[in-house]
């Protein structure tokens, strides 16, 4: 799984941590570095403008602040790392792609078949953002990913602008109308946030910055 990588300071902050989570959930596991140099390179590929290395570090850090309601947040955390390791924006697949490699790396780094098989599941649940009640582990990772909506206005248009540089092959016409029915569907959705710190947190600005997007798309 090894690939070259340059790293600069934030790679370095993410590497570290990456190093911490996977000795934490593995059995004397390889060494982390090559798999670190895989997965920063996927989240560092060209195509990416919101799904870069910086998205990535701030699902972390949303976890880090719901790790209380998790049932073991290092497989949170480990699916972050995967959840959008395999991304190509004309591909309706990823998350399932992204899936198969955790469970090919993950296996070979020393984690047991059953936190393996937790990790995938998990990354399989962003595809939706929709976890059982209960589930806490899928709660906390689908909360964390979608912490970006109640950003603060400047770095939710921001966000929303990216989103559009890296669908920029599809015509105007059809990503207005196809955003537009994603904020419709997150909108119609009985609450966006599960973890009781999202709920309460996350919410009310979300709701908010969907309603000024979808106003935008409309104008």
């Amino acid at each position: 799984m090894a690939d070259n990588h340059n790293d600069n300071d934030d790679d370095k902050e993410l590497r570290a941590r990456w190093h911490a989570t996977l000795l934490r959930a593995s059995d004397g596991a390889p060494d982390p570095a090559p798999y670190a140099d895989n997965l920063l390179a996927r989240w560092a590929e060209p195509q990416r403008r919101y799904h870069t290395t910086a998205h990535l570090a701030a699902v972390l850090d949303h976890i880090d602040v719901l790790e209380e309601h998790a049932d073991d947040a290092d497989l949170v955390r480990l699916a972050a790392w995967f959840h959008d390791a395999v991304y190509a924006p004309d591909r309706s697949e990823n998350e399932e792609r992204s899936a198969r490699l955790a469970e090919r790396a993950l296996h070979e780094a020393g984690l047991t078949p059953e936190a393996t098989a937790e990790v995938a599941r998990l990354v399989r649940l962003t595809l939706t953002h929709d976890p059982a009640d209960g589930d806490h582990n899928g709660e906390a990772l689908c909360d964390a990913d979608l912490a970006i909506l109640a950003a603060a206005p400047d770095a939710y248009a921001a966000y929303a602008a990216a989103v559009r540089e890296e669908y920029a092959f599809v015509p105007d016409e059809d990503f207005r109308a196809g955003r537009a029915a994603v904020l419709r569907q997150l909108l119609a959705l009985p609450k966006l946030f599960r973890t009781p710190h999202g709920a309460a947190e996350w919410e009310g600005p979300a709701r908010a910055n969907l309603a000024t997007e979808m106003d935008l798309l409309s104008a």
